[in-house]
């Protein structure tokens, strides 16, 4: 299949590619998907002010948390990857490395982390060894933490980012009316049920086949009592069981002795505290409006945080990202890098690694020609005289 030339035009071919349940398991909010939406609009709301008769070819790198990326867009943690194409993670992060930029494996990933670990560092050395971070659910509590970490360093992993705001898995009514049951599976039921929805798509279909059906949590391996693996249908369970204090953070910091991020800050207080217990970035987040519906877009509260806490701690957002654009104006309020997430799964559901590739070049590009309209030269320069933004809600 040819490239596309937009996140959105990725999104439709997506569609295209995706049975609905599929589909909707990546694109679907919480509840009536108000913060989801709130998320680009918020994005949508802000302007730039552009400085005419200044001719520069941008410089689009920065650092975070000590990793040099060539653009300031990260891959953020996504489960169930694999179930968009058989690729999945592995994929996702090869092609992150090789756009320059870091790409972050989750908790609840098809692949096993080691196993991403693997294929995604062929070939890499030096500092593209350090693009690839793990993120942390508690699954199964403090013994299943301490186990993932062990295993995340053993692998080489160069950065842990805790998700703090899965208290519980939010109501996500769209796989609830598509009869979405967990633990997936495939069984009778579910072939009866969603057989017509894949014999549409057949190359999704082929490729799921080939990959064996996976629908496991493989990071589970060995989280239970003894060591033991967590039994199939308690894995999704287990994610929310026992999530993380602010104590059990601490308990992270002192274990783990590589750059450690938190994600899910949405309030002032929150990011202070993430910057007394040791935290050496926070990733302003509403889990992409999967969780809370009805919280604020993220990029609204961004420039509270940051006026709070960006002088001592990096600051991150994810939430709405769809063009170049949108990391312009998120870096002007003073983020240092965002992340995305149903961007580059819309890609790589059209077309595997190639499609994820496609993304990040667009969003490169789009950078690259919206900062060249601004007259900035470098995403070293950006800050908020170059936008106009309204004012954030108080926390």
């Amino acid at each position: 299949m040819p490239p596309f030339y937009s996140v959105a035009d990725a999104r439709r071919r997506a569609r295209r590619v995706l049975p609905r349940v599929v589909f909707d398991f990546v694109e679907g909010g919480a509840d009536d998907e108000l913060t989801m939406r709130e998320n680009r609009r918020a994005f949508e709301e802000i302007t730039f002010r552009p400085r005419v008769a200044v001719h520069a070819r941008p410089d689009l790198r920065t650092t975070v948390v000590g990793t040099p990326v060539e653009l300031p867009v990260l891959c953020a943690p996504c489960g169930f990857v694999r179930i968009v194409h058989p690729d999945g993670e592995i994929a996702v992060a090869r092609e992150a490395a090789a756009a320059g930029t870091v790409s972050i494996v989750s908790t609840a990933a098809g692949t096993a982390l080691e196993e991403v670990a693997e294929g995604a560092r062929t070939g890499l050395g030096g500092d593209d060894a350090k693009r690839l971070w793990f993120q942390l659910y508690f699954m199964n509590g403090r013994a299943g933490a301490e186990v993932l970490v062990e295993r995340a360093e053993h692998a080489g992993y160069g950065a842990l980012v805790v998700t703090l705001d899965t208290a519980t898995v939010g109501n996500r009514e769209r796989d609830t009316r598509n009869g979405v049951v967990l633990p997936l599976g495939v069984d009778a039921r579910n072939a009866w049920h969603f057989g017509p929805q894949m014999l549409v798509h057949p190359a999704w279909f082929a490729r799921f086949v080939r990959d064996g059906m996976r629908l496991d949590f493989p990071n589970s391996v060995r989280l239970g009592p003894g060591a033991t693996p967590i039994p199939k249908e308690q894995q999704a369970k287990a994610i929310v069981t026992r999530p993380p204090t602010w104590a059990d953070v601490e308990w992270i910091r002192a274990r783990w002795t590589g750059p450690l991020l938190l994600k899910g800050v949405l309030t002032v207080d929150d990011a202070r505290r993430a910057v007394d217990v040791g935290a050496d970035a926070v990733v302003v987040s509403n889990h992409g409006g999967r969780q809370l519906d009805g919280a604020p877009a993220s990029v609204r509260v961004l420039p509270e945080v940051v006026d709070a806490v960006g002088a001592d701690t990096e600051v991150l957002v994810d939430g709405g990202v769809r063009r170049g654009s949108d990391v312009v104006k998120a870096v002007a309020l003073g983020a240092r890098a965002v992340l995305i997430g149903r961007a580059y799964l819309y890609g790589l559901a059209a077309r595997g690694g190639a499609g994820v590739a496609d993304v990040l070049r667009i969003l490169r590009l789009d950078m690259d020609r919206t900062m060249r309209l601004l007259g900035c030269p470098s995403v070293q320069e950006l800050d908020r005289t170059w936008i106009d933004a309204p004012s954030c809600p108080t926390t």
